[in-house]
């Protein structure tokens, strides 16, 4: 056996974070920039998370998109994050900022782990690019579940998000997480409760993938340090939710 150390102050690190007005972005923005890289090594201006810099790249590539997709908006630090708004205000009023732009500390992209993205053309709306659900835009969906990254803030999910429709933003959650939410219909806010039912290795939600098994199961934090034992062979990988617990998700070797 081999044993996995959970640090409580780890709850606020993680592709699986949820992050918005209620849970705000807590961990220290010089940590999240150390993990940044460009898009790509054309486009050095929009820096992201290393992971999800990888799965975006690996999708435009499978789909030949990487002139007919660009970047449109990346990582911001809480500065921007706070520029942004302001003048979203200033220029768009209060109501159409509410639905579009969140507030400093409650945007996923000072995470590093969200990234939007637009058809490539002449005129790019910065706040709301265009990003349809035909063609090269509906490949590019299908696919990148597939890497790890979900559409974040669909239709019929406002009052769950807080936040309006959103063709353009995706974010990185990881794989399988991607898929299950695209599969079941949830929001990241639904998945996180939908994952709580799961508490240990034994009692833990099952993925089959190429005849393997993925056991994804939450731990409470309920102690500054806290350890989760697992098999000598099995891999392991630890997101905090960024409120009161750990999403695992177990690659084991035994049934």
């Amino acid at each position: 056996m081999k044993t996995i150390i959970l640090k409580k102050e780890d709850v606020y690190r993680g592709n699986l974070v949820l992050i918005n007005k209620e849970h705000l972005v807590k961990m220290n923005e010089g940590e999240t920039v150390a993990k940044l890289v460009a898009v790509s090594d054309k486009d050095r201006n929009h820096l992201i998370n290393r992971d999800a810099a990888k799965a975006l790249q690996h999708t435009l590539d499978e789909i030949n998109a990487q002139e007919k997709i660009v970047p449109v908006s990346a990582f911001r630090s809480k500065q921007q994050q706070t520029h942004l708004y302001r003048n979203a205000v200033n220029d768009h009023g209060i109501d159409f900022t509410r639905k579009f732009v969140a507030k400093p500390d409650a945007s996923e992209h000072q995470s590093g782990l969200a990234i939007d993205l637009g058809e490539n053309k002449k005129k790019i709306d910065f706040i709301c690019p265009d990003f349809p659900y035909h063609g090269v835009f509906n490949r590019f969906r299908a696919v990148a579940k597939k890497m790890g990254f979900i559409e974040r803030y669909q239709e019929g999910k406002e009052s769950i998000t807080g936040i309006s429709k959103e063709p353009w933003h995706f974010r990185y959650v990881g794989y399988p997480h991607s898929v299950i939410m695209v599969q079941k219909d949830f929001a990241l806010e639904e998945y996180h409760d939908f994952i709580k039912n799961y508490t240990s290795a034994d009692n833990s939600y099952r993925y089959e993938c190429e005849n393997k098994e993925i056991k994804l199961f939450f731990i409470k934090a309920t102690a500054a340090v806290q350890t989760l034992c697992i098999g000598d062979d099995d891999q392991c990988e630890v997101s905090g939710n960024n409120h009161d617990g750990f999403i695992v998700t177990l690659h084991s070797c035994s049934a």
